[in-house]
Order: C-alpha cells, then structure tokens, then sequence
C-alpha cells in the first residue's frame, strides 16, 4: 500500500472517529433530555393538578323539620249537667195567688227569671224555663193586726221540653197583705150590731127615738167591729219573685 492510500485511510478512519464520537454524543444528549423529560413529568402533572381549583366542600342538608304533632282531640262533650245541693232559683209567678181563692193542693206555674249555672259556669237550666208546684198551705189573716200564710212547694222543672223532678225549699216570696173589704160576714156583725143598739134604746129610751138612737150606735158599733175582724189575705202578685234552694242535687240533660 502506497503512501497516498495510508494517508487517505488514516483520513477516512479519523473522520469516521469524529462521526462517531458525535453521534455519541448527540444520542447521549437524546437521552439525557429524555431522562431529564421523564423526571419534570410528574411535577409538570402535580402542578397542573394543582392549578385545578379545589372541590367546594360539601355542604351538609338542611335538618328537615319534625313534622308537628297532632293536636289532641277535644275532650267529649258532657251529656249532663249537675246542680249541687244548695244552689238557689229565681222565679217569678205566672199568675197571681191569693189565700182568698188558693187551696192546699193547687197547683200554680212559675218562670225561671235568671240562668243556673252550675260550679263550672255552665248553665244547666235557662232562663225561660218553667217550674211547677202546689200550694201547701192558705190561711187568711184573721185580721189586719195578725199574719196569714201562704206556703209553696216546688215539684219540678222543664228544661227543653224534658221534665226533672226537683227536691227544693221555697223560701222568701214577695207576698203583700191585702184586705177584703166589707163581706156578708162583715155585714151580718153590722146588723147584729145595730139589732142590738135598738133593743137597748127602747129598753132605756123608752120611745121610738131612743130605738133609733141606740140603732145607729148599735151600728156604728158593728160596722167598728166588723173593720177590725175583717180577714186580709196574703197575696202573691202575678210577676212576684219567688227565691228556691235546692235540698239535693239536680241532673240535667246537656242536651
């Protein structure tokens, strides 16, 4: 081999070095980027995980609201109402009553005046309502100076449409005191009076006149006789009050 052929050998074999070497070094820097690539990868994919905002945090549900409960039903209604002993009744008489005309054994009416309630408030009986009775005792008074009696029993009220018996004590009546007048009775005293005036004139007149005189005293006597033994009844007027207390307690229908 000639010189030339060394030398152009040499030439072809140094290139071929350098070509090598960089070649070398171009796939170790591939290789290197690759690997520094591989390193910034996770933190370029923390970063970009970072840059996503955060999730809201969940905001619990309102508390839902304890359904109310239910209102308790109403107490049931009462199907009677009681008046306790001692509870006291205003009336008023339907009609007027009179010693004069009353017997023991009538009967006579008489209107409730004021509601009854009983401890509750409740009215048990109404105002309106009627209650019956008889007449217990009716004594005139023998005279304007003495005191007659009219005595009242109460057996039972009507309250809408039912009637209840009633064990009650009639107390105070607004009676009033009311005379006669002259009666055949009266004029029977005037005329006896007066019979016995003319007997004494002619007995002590002995004449006609004294007859006549001792008439008219005789009658002026009986007529002042008469006025002080007239009877004078006890009267309860129509509309009077008439006050009963219970004696036992009363039960009525609510209804």
């Amino acid at each position: 081999m000639t010189g030339n052929q060394w030398i152009r050998l040499g030439t072809a074999l140094s290139l071929a070095a350098v070509l090598g070497c960089a070649k070398a070094d171009q796939a170790k820097q591939s290789a290197d980027s690759t690997a520094r690539n591989l390193t910034l990868a996770p933190t370029e994919s923390t970063a970009a995980m970072t840059d996503v905002p955060a999730a809201a945090p969940a905001v619990p549900a309102p508390a839902s609201k304890p359904a109310p409960k239910p209102k308790p039903a109403p107490p049931p209604a009462p199907t009677s109402y009681t008046l306790k002993a001692g509870t006291g009744i205003a009336l008023s008489a339907d009609d007027s009553i009179s010693t004069r005309t009353a017997k023991p054994g009538d009967s006579f009416t008489a209107t409730v005046s004021e509601n009854v309630r009983d401890a509750s408030g409740h009215v048990v009986i109404p105002a309106g309502s009627t209650v019956s009775g008889t007449i217990v005792r009716s004594v005139p008074a023998p005279n304007p100076r003495a005191t007659g009696a009219l005595e009242l029993a109460v057996t039972s009220v009507t309250v809408h449409g039912r009637s209840y018996t009633v064990d009650g004590t009639v107390g105070s009546k607004d009676t009033v005191m009311q005379g006669r007048g002259v009666t055949k009775a009266d004029a029977a005293k005037v005329g006896g009076g007066a019979a016995i005036g003319a007997v004494a004139g002619r007995i002590f007149g002995k004449n006609a006149k004294g007859a006549v005189i001792g008439g008219l005293a005789g009658a002026a006597a009986g007529g002042v006789a008469a006025s002080r033994s007239r009877d004078v009844d006890v009267v309860l007027p129509k509309g009077a009050g008439i006050q009963v207390t219970l004696a036992s307690s009363l039960t009525v229908s609510a209804h």
